[in-house]
C-alpha cells in the first residue's frame, strides 16, 4: 500500500520509509539553482555535483530500506506470495503517481524473488485479478463495491470488521 509498504498475512504492517522532504526540498532548490547557472561556468559543474549526490542519497535510502525489509521477509519466511499488480496502470493515477514511484514495489518484489532463490525459500506470485481486497476472509463472501478510500469494511454476511490490507493478505495467503 501506499500508506504502509507491505502488510503480511499475520497482521504485521511495514511501514513505508518516510517521505524524504529534507532532501527533497533540497533537490528541488539545487535543481532551480543549476538552472540559472551559466552553462560550461566551474560554479554550474559544483551545484550538478551536488545535485548528483542529492539524488544518489535519496536512491541509497530508498534501497537500503527494501534491502534489509526484504532479507527480513525472506529469512524468516519459508513461502512467500505476493499479488501482483499493474504498477504501470497505477502510475497514470496523478494523484498516486508520486507517491507509488517512491514506493518503488517492483525493485522490492525483484529483490524478494532473488533473495528467496539464494535462500531456498519459496516465491509465488498470484493473478492480480484476484480480488483480495474485497473477499472477507472469515466467511469467503465478496462485497462488490469497496472504495480506495476505505481502509475498514465489514462483511455484510458474517459482519467481521477488516482492515484492507490485512485481509487481502490473508486472502493471498489462503489463494
Amino acid at each position: 500500500g501506499i500508506k504502509t509498504f507491505c502488510s503480511s498475512s499475520d497482521g504485521q504492517k511495514h511501514e513505508a520509509p518516510k517521505r524524504l522532504d529534507k532532501v527533497e526540498r533540497k533537490r528541488k532548490r539545487l535543481q532551480r539553482e543549476l538552472a540559472r547557472r551559466v552553462k560550461g561556468s566551474k560554479n554550474r559543474e559544483k551545484t550538478r555535483m551536488r545535485l548528483a549526490r542529492t539524488y544518489e542519497k535519496e536512491t541509497n535510502v530508498r534501497k537500503d530500506f527494501q534491502h534489509k525489509l526484504s532479507t527480513e521477509l525472506v529469512k524468516e519466511n519459508g513461502v512467500l506470495v505476493f499479488e501482483s499488480l499493474n504498477i504501470k496502470g497505477m502510475l497514470k493515477n496523478h494523484h498516486l503517481a508520486a507517491s507509488i514511484q517512491e514506493c518503488s514495489w517492483g525493485t522490492f518484489l525483484n529483490m524478494v524473488e532473488y533473495k528467496s532463490e539464494k535462500y531456498n525459500r519459496q516465491f509465488v506470485k498470484i493473478d492480480r485479478w484476484y480480488p483480495s481486497s474485497k473477499t472477507c476472509s472469515k466467511c469467503g463472501t465478496k462485497k462488490e463495491s469497496l472504495k480506495l478510500s476505505e481502509r475498514e469494511w465489514t462483511c455484510p454476511h458474517c459482519g467481521a470488521k477488516l482492515d484492507r490490507d490485512i485481509n487481502a493478505a490473508i486472502n493471498i495467503k489462503n489463494e
